[in-house]
């Protein structure tokens, strides 16, 4: 079997690629994440993604290696990860009741074959009218300072959502599956 690297120290997405039951290892890119100044958002989670693989890959060239990134975008206002308790309640009243739209850039890369898979997987929720007491409540209950727009779909968010729409619920964990897997059948690794 060959070797299958995350390019990524997200918990997150480690949790989501075990949820596919091949074997994995997770390294770290430490790459700039910084916008461009006017890059689109679909065209700045893609570069993201795309060059956290690219920079694991020519370090492993014997190894598939997967990218990806990751953003929540609301009134044209783009929203990553809280870091504190003061920014996610910013964010969740800034998004309450209206329309967030996850962006994820995925990229899979296998050096050994030269093929490279791409793609930004969008994914939109729908939040209820929150009040300070259900956001407090929230940011109290769930670990959330690392979640882009302070969103865990996984998590109690669920709680807070009216609606969702979109092709891979997964992706707004971070890592959009079904796509994923695609690619790694194109690459002859079998899932499931």
């Amino acid at each position: 079997m060959r070797k299958i690297i995350l390019a990524s120290s997200s918990k997150h997405r480690k949790k989501l690629m075990k949820q596919l039951k091949i074997s994995f290892s997770c390294v770290s890119p430490d790459i700039d994440e910084s916008r461009k100044k006017s890059e689109p958002v679909s065209s700045f989670v893609k570069r993201l993604s795309i060059e956290k693989a690219e920079k694991i890959a020519l370090l492993n060239k014997q190894a598939i290696v997967i990218g990806s990134d990751e953003v929540a975008v609301v009134k044209n206002k783009i929203l990553g990860k809280p870091i504190t308790k003061k920014n996610a309640q910013k964010q969740l009243r800034l998004i309450s009741g209206n329309e967030v739209n996850f962006k994820t850039g995925l990229c899979v890369i296998d050096m050994l074959c030269k093929k490279k898979f791409n793609c930004v997987v969008n994914y939109k929720i729908i939040l209820r009218k929150l009040t300070d007491d259900v956001i407090d409540s929230y940011i109290n209950k769930e670990d959330i300072l690392n979640c882009a727009g302070s969103i865990k779909l996984e998590g109690l968010a669920i709680s807070l959502v009216l609606k969702t729409q979109g092709s891979d619920p997964t992706s707004v964990i971070g890592l959009p599956l079904i796509k994923l897997t695609e690619y790694l059948n194109k690459l002859g690794i079998r899932v499931p």
